[in-house]
């Protein structure tokens, strides 16, 4: 089960506005005619890729997640099982520190800025603990040990991992990609408008993209990290 939903990140404006005053400033007071001849823009395009970096990271996509986990154990003859329902949130980021200025290219003939993007990264899940549902047989084995406790641990194991493998599915990938394409090109595209470049356009692509190959970084929270802090938030809010 999934829900998903765009994030629009106040970093994704800061970016746009502070590329297009920067070039409206510069057209404005005579500096960019002054240092550059003329807007030029290749000149533009290097201006926008040191903005972007100096922004770090771009969160493009956010989705919510719920996994439905299952454990069962057997002692002494007896059967315990335990159930749990957890959501979790993923975030779908770009590094843009890792653009490069050999992965912005201009092409003159047709107008087209070229920018090459970096892998989308996962981070998360940020697991919502208070929103978490736990409930199973209770038997015998349950009254004379621990059983539910151990069968609590691995289902929150399984259910972390369940969550990183649905936010890794082909549907959300492509709508991360999108969106962080999407905020990449209009980085970009607005300050060459603002300039005075009205048929420019700018094309972003992923390393994989053409190939049948899908790919991401993981820097997803490792279980033990997540849970920690699951706790450490419902803690907080229950004070």
């Amino acid at each position: 089960m999934v829900e998903s939903r765009l994030n629009k990140p106040l970093a994704i404006g800061a970016i746009i506005v502070a590329l297009i005053l920067g070039v409206l400033l510069g057209m404005t007071s005579g500096v960019v005619d002054r240092i550059f001849g003329g807007p030029n823009p290749k000149t533009i395009a290097s201006a926008s890729l040191e903005s972007m970096r100096a922004q770090n990271r771009l969160i493009a996509f956010v989705a919510r997640y719920v996994s439905v986990t299952t454990s069962t154990t057997s002692r002494f003859g007896f059967d315990a099982k335990r159930t749990l329902i957890l959501p979790g949130d993923v975030r779908y980021e770009l590094d843009l520190s890792k653009l490069q200025p050999e992965d912005v290219t201009w092409d003159a003939s047709s107008h087209t800025l070229r920018v090459q993007l970096p892998e989308v990264e996962l981070a998360g899940p940020e697991v919502d603990l208070s929103a978490a549902q736990e409930y199973g047989e209770s038997g015998v084995l349950s009254s004379l040990t621990n059983a539910d406790q151990q069968l609590d641990q691995a289902n929150r194991a399984k259910a972390v991992s369940d969550l990183r493998k649905q936010a890794s599915g082909a549907v959300p990938m492509r709508l991360a990609r999108e969106a962080a394409r999407q905020a990449v090109q209009r980085s970009f595209a607005m300050p060459l408008l603002a300039a005075g470049f009205k048929d420019a356009k700018v094309v972003a692509k992923f390393p994989t993209e053409g190939t049948d190959e899908t790919s991401y970084l993981d820097v997803s929270t490792p279980y033990n990290e997540a849970i920690a802090e699951a706790e450490r938030r419902r803690a907080q809010d229950s004070r």
